[in-house]
């Protein structure tokens, strides 16, 4: 093994788990202890502010603005009495990632000629960030500067510590000088407030009276640890979050022994710690668990409101790079960091519920008699299947395009499954059939073995290979990407039902007209949008090539690469929705797709630049000395030396061809202009022929002793803990 690697290795393997700081047994202790939560408003508010804020964060209250005046003196008491000294308005601009700028709480008194430590109305409400150093897309200069985060009250406040350090830490949402946003948060609450109105409205025709609709997220998240030691002699892992090289290893995830498999003690250490920073934050974190892939694991939370389920997310991300570094781990949020095995998602989790705590999308025991659950069902499927390239171009990334239709993964075609049962009920609406014949009521599985219980057995099963699927009382949206922030994902999705709903009830009020019940009417609306939106519904296996086949007679749209999905998605009447609900203006969804368009780019030219120098700097050079050593040995056992001798220097050519070849293909990449050819370029030349220099790069590794290989190798980095 070359020096470095076994290096590393010793060090591994001497490493015993670190003990997580402030181990706790009891997590209602410590539950949202960091979050100015209601516990912490009754402490330091009034009765009448504390159901205030209650009624904006269930969104059924609106923030005044004398409120925050009352508000500010309790959260600067509550977070004094916590240790903190600065305050940041915390948000989300379009760069994947959070920010925050800190300020401390000190302020001159010209009374006593110090400092004391004061919070205002004005500075819990408003701040002012440099916006010309964030993404906008083009629609801001690079000399207009001006930009203005403003608090969203209806996420909780939390207290993140940091280095000793602590900050009291205020959701907010980013937009410019002129108004447009330059965030995630923006677009996701608008979507909500949509959705929320369509629903209501709909729920009302109905016959059924609710204040509001929130939409719901349980966000699962997916991420690979790999040892540090490993990391630090990978520049493609430090600089791009994946291995753009290596061969292989002879046991991956094949023997399906990693699966929900027991925890390596340092990884549970990891989890643990991680775990108890997420409780005190308030982030309902719920299960873990090792994942499909060696080295991959999962974590996932309880349902949450989707504003509040976005912000944890971030935070959970946040959380597990910093506490896996604690522990001699690097965590890879990367949807594809290894290749070979399963990539990493993160399914999303949705559906509906009012301010009286119903699940709209619950079928009850008997989903053919439940009109509700039938209606708004059918509202979503008809969203899916009009707005699929929408939703598809949410979910494009560089890292997704690696991902999509491999291990596991979603393929790119979005369609819906619905399971046996469930399929038969809507069938049936469709053909007019009675309902009441119909038996949806849940079976028991039967062991035959006395000391085993009966379990009761769902209504669907579940397909892995469906990018959105129903799973009971709720859709998976599997295609989401486990780096990608959910927001705008979330938000095209709430918009498209929102659409889907109000159509919904303008046609039912049409069919309420003659009708002999209102119920008559809502299945007569709900047997057209399901008719209209079949194509969309797909019960087998999304990898097969029938289905690619089958999509394409159905009309649906197969978007493999991120510029094909955004430039589809740039058309006016796959994104118009959006815009007609006021989740964004024209200009703003401009900015994301060139914002998106851009990022592509970026990634892959650090990609295509990191791979050139590995390649130039330890994958030549580690080829020649092997070449150099055949060559010594070449006299002693002549015809095997030369076989090799010419394998090993026709790769080594291969290499070098493929490097000089890529650096051209940049140059060509960078003069292209229009970020939308200069990402095609990136997504048809330099991409493919990153494979191809990757082929034979891996190709050189299976040959070139241990000795002299100075990169660690997949079984390495997959397998030791």
């Amino acid at each position: 093994m070359h020096k470095s690697r076994r290096e590393a290795v010793t060090a591994i393997q001497g490493k015993a788990p670190v003990t997580p700081l402030n181990p706790v047994t009891k997590v209602s202790d410590i539950f949202g202890v960091q979050t100015f939560n209601e516990k912490a408003q009754k402490q330091y508010l009034s009765a009448d502010v504390v159901d205030k804020l209650k009624k904006i964060a269930n969104g059924s209250g609106k923030l005044e603005a004398d409120l925050a005046g009352v508000v500010v003196e309790g959260i600067r008491k509550w977070a004094i009495s916590l240790g903190v000294t600065h305050f940041t308005h915390w948000f989300q601009p379009m760069t994947g990632l959070t920010a925050e700028k800190h300020d401390s709480f000190i302020s001159h008194d010209p009374d006593s000629g110090t400092v004391i430590e004061k919070f205002s109305a004005g500075q819990l409400i408003q701040s002012e960030p440099d916006a010309s150093s964030f993404p906008s897309g083009g629609m801001r200069s690079t000399f207009e500067a001006r930009g203005y985060t403003a608090w969203d009250a209806s996420s909780p406040i939390f207290v993140v510590e940091n280095g000793g350090s602590k900050t009291l830490c205020i959701p907010s949402v980013f937009v410019s000088y002129t108004g447009e946003s330059l965030d995630t948060k923006t677009a996701l609450l608008h979507s909500v407030e949509s959705l929320s109105t369509a629903a209501v409205e709909m729920l009302g025709e109905m016959g059924e009276k609710v204040s509001y609709v929130s939409a719901t997220i349980g966000c699962e998240q997916e991420y690979f640890l790999v040892d540090r030691h490993f990391v630090d002699l990978r520049p493609d892992l430090l600089l791009t979050g994946r291995t753009l090289l290596g061969a292989e290893s002879p046991k991956g995830q094949q023997l399906e022994d990693q699966y929900f498999g027991s925890i390596p003690p340092r990884v549970q250490a990891c989890m643990a710690e991680a775990e108890t920073e997420l409780y005190k934050l308030g982030v309902p974190v719920k299960t873990r668990h090792n994942e499909v892939a060696p080295g991959q694991y999962e974590t996932a939370p309880i349902f949450e409101d989707a504003n509040v389920a976005a912000d944890h997310n971030m935070l959970t991300m946040e959380v597990l790079r910093k506490v896996a570094l604690r522990h001699g781990f690097v965590c890879l949020l990367h949807e594809k960091p290894f290749a070979g095995v399963n990539g990493s998602g993160k399914h999303n989790n949705w559906s509906m519920a009012t301010d009286k705590g119903e699940n709209l999308l619950e079928p009850g025991k008997t989903p053919h008699s439940n009109f509700r659950f039938i209606a708004v069902l059918s509202a979503v499927l008809a969203a899916v299947h009009k707005n699929q390239v929408a939703l598809r171009a949410a979910i494009a990334s560089h890292g997704n395009d690696h991902r999509l239709g491999a291990n596991e993964a979603p393929p790119a075609i979005i369609s819906a499954f619905m399971g046996s049962t469930l399929t038969q009920v809507l069938e049936a609406i469709e053909s007019g059939a009675d309902l009441s014949k119909q038996s949806a009521e849940k079976s028991l599985i039967q062991f035959g073995i006395n000391r085993l219980p009966a379990l009761p057995k769902d209504t669907t099963d579940r397909n892995r290979t469906s990018p959105f699927a129903f799973t009971g009382n709720k859709f998976e949206f599997r295609a989401v990407g486990s780096s990608q922030q959910i927001s705008f994902p979330v938000s095209v999705l709430n918009a498209a039902v929102a659409e889907s709903m109000k159509e919904f009830t303008e046609l039912l009020k049409k069919n309420k007209q003659g009708a002999v019940s209102t119920d008559s009417a809502v299945l007569a609306t709900a047997k057209e949008f399901l008719t209209r939106s079949k194509t969309i519904r797909f019960e087998g296996n999304g990898y097969s090539e029938e289905w690619k086949a089958e999509a394409r007679k159905r009309g649906l749209h197969e978007l493999l690469k991120t510029p094909e999905s955004l430039s589809t998605f740039l058309k006016k009447e796959h994104h118009a929705f959006l815009v007609k609900s006021g989740v964004y203006t024209e200009a703003e969804l401009e900015a994301v797709v060139h914002i998106r368009l851009e990022q592509y780019a970026k990634h892959l030219d650090i990609e295509a630049k990191t791979l050139q120098r590995m390649i130039e700097q330890a994958v030549i050079p580690a080829g020649e000395q092997y070449l150099g050593t055949l060559g010594a040995t070449k006299t002693a056992s002549s015809s095997y030396a030369t076989a090799k001798i010419e394998k090993v220097a026709g790769l080594l050519t291969q290499l070098q061809t493929g490097c000089d070849k890529l650096t051209s293909v940049l140059d060509r990449a960078h003069e292209a202009g229009d970020p939308m050819k200069v990402a095609g370029v990136f997504a048809e030349e330099v991409a493919p022929l990153m494979g191809t220099i990757r082929k034979a790069s891996d190709a050189l590794e299976t040959v070139v002793p241990d000795e002299l290989w100075p990169l660690p190798r997949y079984r390495e980095m997959l397998f030791i803990r």
